[in-house]
């Protein structure tokens, strides 16, 4: 005789709706029970009759209906929607699948704080995957399990099938998995990548919640495919919306593609038409990722400009392709891996670099020059012209810059440019561009890449226009910076302030910019520097105004970082000084400033093209 028929007579007969349990032998049922579902398996596979699986269902069925609130009601609740989920697998019958989702959805109906609750939730899942092939209800149990339950024990494995869902499905992931502030269990959310092209120069922007540790490569050109720049970012996710390429095709990029590559990696492609040597850097709060391509230009038609003066074109600047990354702040720069075929070269490592300190160098006027000995840049040596120039006048919208005596340093450089900007299309007969022409915000790397890409002709210089300021009042003066390192705190003070991060971040970034700067454009960007700030002093002594020479300096300010062309920040006078604020606001003082800049700019302008 089989157990299962010995079962079947120890077992009772009557149905669970008319006989009730008593307390004491509920467990003694339950267990009875289990043993009979246990022998039922261990002999399915040598045959078993529907009917005996039926008893074994109406076993755990009786014992719920007799104590429907016992500590063992969810569990013979699941147990009866095991047992006809084996029943759909061996008899394939559709009412037994129907059967089962009605139990385990009762368990959650139920019992929804007992620990059997998100077992219920994660074989739902199976089920709708599996049976139903229903991959976005799968994914509403498996929600419910990390915002619900997020202490069980289906976490981890809810997560995973998540990811797995997101990757093969585009169903969004719940943001409780998304890290607000770093969380290392957690992804990093993508934002939107931003860019600006034009024919041998691209910024891509990629920015997120966090910092993230992230590798590229460098692919060449197919006949098939451009040259490729891919950029996998770990631990991270980008929403489904943004999963699509991008179709640029106005300048060296052709298509911007990010897409989950990796339940938790997100690739991002540039496709370029091609790729000389590329920079990539990295800045905190908020973290973002900048990449500089240059590429051999092709030649694109001219367009005729419609004004001298003009806002920078943003229509370019926000591609729909992805949402992100908060980047560590690292930098790496190489040139393209041309014919290599080592996987360092496909695949370079990102490493954290080791900082140094670099000597601020100060540099002083006098009678005799900067130099003994006459030292001609690139620039005076070629005779280069200026043909279009770049005005920003620093922040702009929800930052305000320093701030005192009521006035808004936005406000004074915005009306500093609009002055400017005339007499240099009038003095220099050329192209002038502002970054902005009323109180929006736009930020530091983006105001570089316009300049970078703005038109189909490169700017020939970049001006950024600053006010300063000091917790002493008594403090005033003039002084004007171009890119480079220093280790001198009032320089990195300035830079932090015009940066909006704290000094300890400028200190991490110094080593990110020592790859980052072409010598050619610091020499010049000095000699511009040295030019604008002689002719600003030697104007306010015309003019019989006593103002302190700070003189021409050197720090890591972020707005002149990846600039093709010389590029200069000045920072003009104190606004926590009593008398260089009551200055500020003073239009005639603010046009003779502005003449003093043009000035310096003209000078410079024929340095380079008068060579003796």
């Amino acid at each position: 005789m089989s157990v299962l028929l010995i079962l079947c007579i120890l077992l009772p007969a009557t149905s669970a709706s008319s006989e009730t349990l008593s307390e004491s032998d509920v467990n003694e049922q339950y267990r009875n029970a289990r043993f009979y579902l246990n022998q039922l398996q261990s002999e399915s596979k040598g045959g078993t009759t529907r009917e005996q699986w039926l008893r074994g269902a109406r076993n755990f069925r009786l014992v719920y209906l007799s104590h429907p609130r016992s500590d063992l009601a969810p569990r013979c609740l699941f147990m009866l929607a095991r047992v006809h989920r084996q029943m759909f697998t061996i008899f394939h019958k559709k009412r037994d699948l129907k059967e089962t989702i009605t139990y385990y959805k009762d368990v959650i109906r139920l019992f929804s704080a007992s620990n059997l609750a998100d077992d219920a939730c994660y074989a739902l899942s199976d089920l709708y995957m599996k049976q139903k092939h229903d991959p976005k209800k799968a994914g509403d149990y498996l929600r419910r399990i990390v915002e619900q339950y997020p202490q069980g024990d289906m976490i981890p494995r809810a997560e995973a099938r998540l990811k797995q869902l997101s990757l093969d499905f585009d169903i969004p992931l719940p943001q409780v998995m998304i890290s607000p502030r770093g969380d290392s269990s957690q992804l990093n959310a993508m934002r939107p990548v931003k860019y600006w092209s034009s024919s041998n120069y691209t910024r891509v922007i990629i920015s997120g919640t966090n910092p993230v540790n992230y590798r590229t490569r460098n692919l060449p050109a197919t006949a098939q495919q451009p040259a490729r720049l891919v950029i996998d970012f770990a631990n991270s996710y980008i929403e489904p919306r943004y999963r699509r390429p991008v179709p640029i095709k106005n300048g060296l990029l052709r298509q911007v593609r990010t897409g989950q590559f990796t339940p938790d990696t997100v690739r991002v492609v540039l496709d370029i038409d091609s790729i000389d040597d590329y920079d990539i850097f990295s800045l905190p709060d908020p973290y973002r990722v900048v990449i500089d391509v240059h590429g051999k230009a092709t030649e694109l038609p001219r367009q005729v400009p419609t004004g001298n003066i003009r806002l920078a074109d943003e229509t370019g600047v926000s591609a729909q392709n992805i949402q992100v990354i908060h980047p560590v702040n690292h930098k790496i720069r190489y040139a393209a891996a041309k014919g290599k075929t080592t996987a360092e070269a496909r695949n370079p490592p990102v490493n954290i670099p080791v900082l140094h300190d670099t000597k601020k160098r100060m540099y002083e006027y006098s009678s005799a020059g900067f130099h003994s000995k006459p030292v001609f840049s690139l620039a005076q040596q070629f005779g280069l012209g200026i043909k279009k120039i770049i005005i920003d006048p620093g922040h702009g919208g929800k930052d305000p810059g320093a701030m005192a005596f009521g006035l808004q340093e936005k406000d004074i450089v915005l009306q500093l440019a609009k002055k400017l900007a005339p007499i240099l299309e009038k003095e220099l007969n050329c192209e002038v561009i502002l970054t902005r022409s009323d109180d929006i915000f736009i930020p530091l790397e983006e105001r570089t890449a316009v300049a970078n890409t703005n038109g189909h002709t490169d700017a020939d210089l970049f001006i950024s226009l600053h006010v300063n300021a000091h917790e002493s009042a008594s403090i005033t003066g003039i002084e004007t910076y171009y890119l480079n390192l220093t280790r001198d705190p009032e320089a990195m003070r300035v830079a932090a302030k015009e940066n909006a991060t704290t000094t300890h971040q400028m200190n991490d970034l110094q080593e990110l910019l020592s790859n980052i700067m072409k010598n050619s454009k610091i020499l010049e960007s000095k000699r511009l520097a040295e030019t604008v700030q002689r002719a600003v002093i030697e104007g306010e002594k015309k003019r019989g105004v006593t103002i302190k020479d700070l003189g021409v300096k050197q720090a890591p300010f972020v707005v002149l970082i990846g600039a093709k062309m010389p590029a200069i920040l000045i920072e003009a006078g104190f606004i926590s000084n009593r008398k260089d604020s009551k200055n500020m606001t003073n239009p005639a003082w603010l046009e003779s400033l502005a003449q003093e800049i043009a000035s310096g700019i003209k000078s410079y302008t024929q340095s380079i093209k008068a060579v003796k």
